[in-house]
């Protein structure tokens, strides 16, 4: 017959791998998904400012957007790891199942959220960038003189390009705005659910 001890079916010494588990996989997630955006908006820009070098500075949001996620998940993770628990001399611990799964649960929610959001807003933000400024120049490119810039005089004017440009501008932000919001979803529950706990309360 096996032997039943009290409080080990539900705080076992292993319960804290599945809270740091969470934890690290928060942060893992939550910094590739940074990384991943800020890498392809990171490129977008750099192609954009040979094209359109005053645009450079306007069109940094989606780096900085991307390097946000990355903070969401310092903040689970940091909130995560102090609510793991030490064990005792005895090797026993008062960090139970129920809260290794819930905050394994928060930091995957909270890190598979930044990751996708991460590679949209690198893709959105890498594309957007590149048709603002090939829209702002006009397809021109910064290096050309005077006379190359002037044309046939038959193409849209500086005034339409700018229009249009703004517009594309626009539509970009709000599609980053949305992008982001994916991961602040993630953070919220992440935040609701690393709240939920239960101990074992040692017997005297």
């Amino acid at each position: 017959m096996t032997e039943v001890v009290a409080g080990y079916d539900t705080c076992p010494p292993w319960a804290p791998f599945f809270g740091y588990l969470g934890a690290a996989s928060c942060v893992i997630l939550s910094n590739w998904g940074s990384a991943w955006g800020t890498w392809k908006a990171g490129i977008g820009v750099c192609n954009m400012g040979v094209v359109y070098p005053k645009g450079i500075m306007k069109n940094i949001v989606p780096i900085v957007m991307a390097g946000v996620l990355g903070i969401y998940g310092l903040i689970v993770a940091v909130i995560i790891a102090q609510n793991i628990n030490a064990p005792n001399n005895d090797g026993t611990t008062q960090y139970s199942m129920y809260n290794g799964y819930a905050h394994l649960a928060a930091g995957l929610c909270c890190g598979i959220s930044c990751l996708v959001a991460g590679g949209t807003i690198g893709m959105i933000g890498d594309v957007a960038v590149r048709g603002f400024g090939l829209k702002s120049s006009g397809g021109k490119r910064a290096w050309y003189t005077a006379a190359e810039m002037e044309g046939d005089g038959t193409g849209p004017t500086d005034a339409m390009n700018a229009d249009g440009a703004n517009k594309l501008y626009v539509g970009s932000l709000i599609m980053l705005i949305f992008s982001e919001a994916l991961a602040l979803y993630g953070l919220i529950v992440a935040l609701i659910l690393s709240q939920h706990s239960f101990k074992c309360e040692a017997d005297n």
